[in-house]
């Protein structure tokens, strides 16, 4: 289940929440304002990791996770890379259950988001 994790400042870089369980990533970034700058939802781990990026002025991108880690004795750093598909069912699915203890707004931003992706990969 996902749950609301405290803000992180990030030196550089927006200030960012991080929450997570055993089927998603999602990582939401915050301006000075305190305005949602995006998000990036990850999702389908441990198996078929794939990434949902969305920034704002930006638009999206929609990638897989290489976790690069093929041999036990290495550990490569995970790269996103290109991927096509994007299961929206089983993704909001999912999000609804998980996200319930997250605040409406949050919720309904990524509804939102995901209904405009799914729209624009259709045209």
């Amino acid at each position: 289940m996902l749950a609301e994790a405290p803000k992180e400042k990030v030196r550089g870089d927006y200030d960012r929440r991080w929450m997570s369980d055993d089927y998603f990533d999602f990582i939401v970034w915050y301006t000075a304002g305190d305005t949602i700058q995006g998000f990036q939802l990850c999702y389908g781990k441990p198996h078929w990791e794939r990434a949902l990026m969305w920034l704002s002025g930006r638009g999206f991108t929609h990638m897989a996770i290489d976790s690069g880690e093929d041999k036990a004795e290495w550990n490569r750093t995970p790269i996103l890379v290109p991927d096509g598909s994007f299961p929206e069912a089983e993704v909001m699915r999912e999000f609804n259950r998980r996200a319930a203890n997250l605040p409406r707004t949050l919720r309904d931003l990524v509804a939102a988001k995901v209904t405009e992706f799914v729209a624009k990969r259709k045209h």
